[in-house]
């Protein structure tokens, strides 16, 4: 028969109150603690997570609503994300958007009716309309990778136009002057990458014709059609900057079944370091991301959010990034 709260009692000599009060999370003079800690390790008792909701009026469930659960940069983050949060005791209730802003709308609602007592947010949606019904139950929102154009949330992200920019040097430096971009135009992500490269590319005077500018959608697809595209043009491009892990993995299926090679016939520049470019010859040069950073960040300033040590003002995190050094770009 299971443990229960009167044999901790009998165990410890403390009273219920005490020891309730300790395991609904309030504070205990440090040797009660330590005398119900011990008898929890030696009855095998586990906490009623049902019940003590029912008394904190809190879960320790966070709800992580992400645009699409396919994408490897979000397993990434969820990995961080979760080993974070089971640090702090939380356990993670996981939607999928399935890059559909209707469905993102009905997930904010699924995690609201199950109380969790906050939700971190890899969004589809470029505006903010579907976490209205969030904001107004009064339940936390941290933002991660994404910012929103009207309405301002917690979010940790990168600067991901200036990590372009400053990526964009190593093409530049080596005498590149004919340089593509395959990009979304969807995403956020996308379009200050493409902004970030189209400044590199002002700021060092050279021009990017329309037919060098591919622009669809954060996918393989997206890649892969894009790079087929470039590499027809009569004038081809001596350089490709790709936005994302799935573009830059579409680019290099389609370079490989044309029988371009890297970097002889064209230079390569990514974005989201991935262990699975690392396996691959040539190695891309790739922008990596902070992602470990970026989810603890998030974690920690959505329970402060939760346990009320934050209550400034939405705050925008913006971390720094990396270049990872290849042999995929050649100097002319």
């Amino acid at each position: 028969m299971p443990a229960t709260i009167v044999d901790i009692k009998k165990k410890t000599g403390l009273s219920l109150a005490t020891i309730s009060k300790y395991l609904n999370g309030g504070n205990v003079l440090p040797e009660n603690k330590v005398k119900i800690e011990a008898a929890i390790k030696e009855l095998h008792y586990e906490v009623n997570e049902i019940a003590r909701g029912l008394v904190t009026n809190k879960t320790r469930t966070v709800g992580i609503l992400v645009f699409s659960i396919e994408s490897p940069f979000t397993g990434m983050i969820l990995h961080h994300v979760g080993a974070a949060l089971r640090k702090s005791g939380y356990g993670m209730l996981i939607v999928d958007s399935c890059d559909d802003e209707a469905i993102e709308a009905k997930n904010v609602k699924y995690l609201i009716s199950k109380k969790v007592d906050g939700i971190i947010v890899l969004p589809v949606a470029s505006k903010g309309d579907f976490l209205a019904p969030a904001k107004n139950a009064g339940i936390p929102i941290v933002l991660i990778d994404r910012s929103l154009s009207d309405i301002q949330y917690d979010c940790v992200r990168i600067d991901n136009r200036k990590s372009t920019y400053h990526a964009m040097k190593e093409l530049i430096s080596r005498n590149h002057k004919k340089i593509a971009i395959i990009a979304s135009e969807r995403e956020y992500t996308g379009r200050e990458r493409y902004n970030g490269f189209m400044e590199a590319m002002r700021d060092a005077g050279l021009d990017v014709p329309v037919e060098y500018q591919v622009r669809a959608t954060h996918s393989i697809a997206t890649g892969y059609n894009g790079m087929k595209k470039l590499m027809t043009l009569k004038d081809r491009p001596t350089g490709v900057f790709m936005s994302n892990y799935e573009i830059t993995l579409g680019a290099m299926l389609a370079m490989n079944e044309a029988g371009f090679k890297c970097p002889d016939d064209v230079s390569l520049l990514g974005f989201d370091d991935q262990l699975f470019f690392h396996l691959l010859q040539p190695q891309i040069y790739m922008v990596e991301q902070p992602m470990k950073a970026m989810g603890e960040r998030a974690v920690e300033l959505l329970l402060g959010r939760i346990s009320g040590v934050v209550v400034e003002d939405p705050v925008e995190i913006a971390l720094g990034t990396r270049l990872q050094k290849g042999n995929s770009i050649r100097t002319l």
